[in-house]
């Protein structure tokens, strides 16, 4: 029996739709949000996925790999081999795959303005057979550490679509200055629970086994642990974090942040200010990419997340530690604070404060043997409207 909602309306075949976004082997949140989406979708229409032989020129992407070097992927799902984001003979071979797979809707994933010259030339070179059929998911609007040309390469990349999905009210927002009266549909990201789900048990650890587990990452078994996951860059804040660490510690003293992540930032300046702030016996840096078999471990030493951002959208980060019933410290950002019930599945604090952040992490160990964090996560997560989004599709093709 499908996990969505029936519809009224039962089309007399299923409908074909083709996905283009990235997909295992690569790696990141854009791979894994497709490969969801792929799942639900399959379970009520006709799903082709085309995955990329290329995403990024290896001289312009700043960390060490693209690929998802793990020992055991958590999330595949069929997918051919056929775009390359530079390279004019794949954007050709694209088309004329999807011309022939004869789908009654495209949908290509949008979440970098470098994707502008492929997205925009594979649309035009399906015809005028595919107007109105095309389908941009909106994941970021310009990315987050935007220059002058990206707004430029934006308006061409969605020049072709004839509506769009955004996954978050700041998105949607930004969509509406170039949308021009073309439809704008609503989801959210999906609670990234595969991480939980690939692991070898999903039971709870014993006291033991999790004073063990934390002495693995360097954490004493009484210390209280603070979570910064994901790659490093200045729009992330981790910066800001550190500088509120010395106030962390003179509420209480045994508390550890874990950091874990690859710097795509130069660590020198991250390094000199754990020095400079003399917090370097209350930090633990776990440097490069995290394979999928260490996710669940890092979480399960973990007692909240911390994302001290910027900027944002929306955050698979985020996602992630709510699949495993984690509690999250957010800032007033983008579409972070969209997906946080203040109180109740974490805390939201100004940006750019490292007072603010300090006071809600005070607030958080002060509540939580009285706030049933996990209980509200669980009702977060059954609320999660990706659940539906067979039905949104249904609508973006019958509109």
């Amino acid at each position: 029996m499908s996990a969505y909602p029936s519809l009224s309306h039962q089309p007399e075949r299923n409908k074909r739709i083709v996905l283009v976004g990235p997909s295992y082997p690569y790696r990141g949140g854009n791979a894994l949000f497709m490969s969801y989406l792929y799942e639900a979708l399959a379970e009520q229409f006709d799903v082709h996925f085309l995955n990329y032989t290329l995403l990024y020129p290896s001289l312009l992407f700043p960390g060490t790999t693209q690929y998802d070097t793990s020992e055991a992927p958590v999330k595949v799902v069929p997918n051919e081999r056929v775009l390359s984001s530079i390279n004019p003979l794949s954007w050709i071979r694209t088309a004329r795959r999807i011309n022939a797979i004869k789908p009654d809707l495209v949908v290509f994933d949008w979440w970098n303005p470098f994707f502008a010259p492929s997205h925009y030339a594979v649309s035009a070179l399906l015809g005028s057979a595919y107007r109105g059929k095309i389908l941009v998911i909106a994941e970021n609007f310009i990315s987050h550490e935007a220059r002058a040309v990206d707004t430029f390469l934006t308006r061409v990349g969605l020049a072709k679509a004839s509506c769009f999905l955004a996954l978050s009210a700041i998105v949607e927002r930004d969509l509406r200055s170039v949308a021009a009266g073309r439809p704008i549909y609503r989801s959210e990201l999906p609670i990234f629970d595969a991480f939980a789900s690939a692991s070898q048990t999903r039971q709870e650890l014993s006291e033991n086994e999790l004073h063990e587990l934390k002495r693995s990452f360097g954490c004493a078994p009484d210390e209280r642990v603070l979570l910064f996951f994901g790659y490093i860059r200045k729009y992330k804040g981790l910066d800001v974090l550190l500088n509120a660490m010395p106030a962390i510690l003179r509420d209480h003293s045994k508390t550890r942040l874990l950091i874990a992540g690859e710097f795509y930032d130069d660590q020198a300046f991250y390094d000199k200010l754990i020095h400079d702030l003399g917090i370097g016996d209350a930090v633990t840096l776990i440097k490069g990419f995290i394979p999928n078999e260490k996710v669940k471990p890092l979480y399960d030493v973990a007692d909240v997340l911390v994302q001290p951002y910027r900027s944002a959208t929306q955050s698979g980060i985020l996602n992630v530690a709510y699949g495993f019933g984690k509690p999250v410290i957010v800032t007033r950002v983008g579409g972070l604070e969209e997906f946080v019930e203040h109180g109740k599945t974490g805390f939201i604090v100004e940006p750019e404060s490292p007072q603010a952040i300090a006071h809600a992490v005070k607030e958080f160990f002060e509540r939580r043997n009285t706030t049933d964090f996990a209980a509200a996560i669980r009702e977060k997560v059954r609320n999660n409207s990706f659940q539906r989004i067979a039905t949104v599709f249904e609508r973006i093709m019958t509109a």
